[in-house]
């Protein structure tokens, strides 16, 4: 995710580091703080060296924080990040950030490596009466579909416009949510992605009577 400022890091040891994609990858870290389901941490391989920001991918009852990623080419961290080894140290923060989820029957939006947030809510035993919305352009970008479906009873959809698949909406998530003969305006609509996902997705909601303070955001860049 984006940058901050004045964030303590702390030193750590990468437990394990799987490509579950083509340049995607899953980190995990030892836990040493509690956290709420929805927050990021800072990490750095170097604590006078830039971080980056990126949502905790675990359960808040879990023993290890895990992150998702997937590597810019341009980027300055992520190609860094992808050649690491078990056993490595990495420089971490404490968990922060207010994109939390609730308990309440709230629709979840995200797009690739954006559902690194809802994973953790998922993990942390808050996905009754949920329904997730999940944006890709291949099979392979759906992370964690198996374990979604698992913990969501159905309440998962997968939107694609370039997939032409049983089981996926043949066209982006924008669109899905736009020919929904039903939209409740009574619930809560967290969105995580890129920032012109979420203006699309905003105005969308806006648009069909959801009110303003009922969406909640988060970029991931």
């Amino acid at each position: 995710m984006g940058k901050a400022e004045k964030i303590a890091l702390q030193k750590t040891t990468l437990l394990s580091s799987i490509e579950i994609a083509k340049h995607v990858f899953v980190l995990s870290f030892s836990r040493t703080e509690d956290f709420r389901p929805g927050q990021m941490v800072a990490l750095a391989l170097n604590p006078n060296e830039p971080f980056r920001l990126y949502s905790i991918a675990s359960g808040n009852t879990q023993n290890e924080y895990r992150i998702l990623f997937n590597i810019q080419t341009e980027g300055f961290l992520t190609p860094k990040l992808a050649e690491l080894k078990a056993g490595q140290t990495v420089y971490i923060s404490k968990p922060f950030g207010s994109f939390y989820g609730t308990l309440e029957n709230d629709w979840w939006i995200a797009a690739g490596t954006g559902i690194a947030p809802f994973i953790s809510m998922l993990e942390s035993g808050m996905g009754k009466n949920k329904t997730l919305i999940h944006g890709g352009r291949s099979k392979e970008s759906f992370y964690f579909a198996d374990r979604i479906r698992a913990l969501l009873d159905g309440n998962y959809i997968q939107c694609s416009s370039v997939l032409k698949q049983e089981g996926i909406y043949p066209d982006r998530l924008t669109t899905y949510l736009e020919n929904l003969e039903y939209l409740p305006t009574d619930k809560n609509y967290y969105i995580c992605g890129s920032s012109q996902l979420i203006v699309d997705v905003r105005d969308i909601l806006i648009n069909r009577g959801v009110a303003y303070n009922k969406i909640i955001a988060e970029i991931y860049f």
